[in-house]
């Protein structure tokens, strides 16, 4: 995936058992479309000034004991609210805040 990949946002249904899950198609270099299921949202206004994304390939099978590969951005939201862009995070420090995040959600997630 490259720093400059477009974000479109679904909100419909491709399972019942995924309701209430968000969507979103990511746009590779090529044009090549993947739909992705959002896994958490992180808002880090206050501490980088954008906010976080944490995405997983939406064919992933989640009762599979296979490991998921989860991809994270930043995201900036186009200022009259609408579809925004996804970008490489940039700093340790942005990492550091985006794993420690993850880490106590993944933790809860265990109990």
């Amino acid at each position: 995936m490259m720093a400059d990949e477009h974000i479109h946002t679904h909100d419909h249904e491709h399972d019942h058992e995924k309701e209430n899950h968000e969507y979103i198609t990511l746009v590779d270099e090529n044009g090549n479309e993947e739909l992705y299921e959002i896994l958490m949202t992180i808002d880090g206004q206050e501490e980088f000034g954008k906010n976080y994304v944490l995405v997983y390939p939406a064919s992933t099978d989640e009762d599979s004991d296979e490991e998921i590969e989860v991809g994270a951005y930043a995201y900036i939201e186009n200022e009259d609210g609408s579809e925004g862009e996804l970008m490489e995070i940039e700093t340790d420090a942005e990492w550091d805040f985006v794993e420690g995040v993850f880490s106590a959600f993944a933790e809860e997630e265990e109990e």
